[in-house]
């Protein structure tokens, strides 16, 4: 799993975490996305987003994460659990 991959995620706060999401195309579900981001102090840094293709579109995110005053385990867990979110995982950091 993710979690496996980054043992101690939280110990990666302080870096740069590229984001990858494949999101249903449906009104809202990015800015559902980026409220999770903004409520979680994480700055976004980029946005790119693959023109949507069988009713999907993939996502990268790239964030500084060192003012973030929530776990990337509890930003993970919330961007997951959204309605539109088919995959949201850590890419690079």
């Amino acid at each position: 799993t993710i979690f496996s991959r980054f043992s101690t995620l939280r110990r990666y706060s302080a870096y740069t975490i590229t984001f990858y999401a494949m999101l249903k195309d449906t009104a809202g579900v990015l800015s559902r996305v980026l409220s999770v981001f903004a409520s979680s102090g994480a700055n976004i840094l980029t946005i790119n987003q693959s023109i949507p293709t069988n009713g999907c579109a993939a996502l990268t995110i790239s964030a500084e994460t060192s003012d973030m005053e929530e776990s990337l385990e509890q930003l993970l867990s919330q961007v997951s659990g959204l309605e539109g979110v088919v995959k949201f995982e850590i890419l690079a950091g």
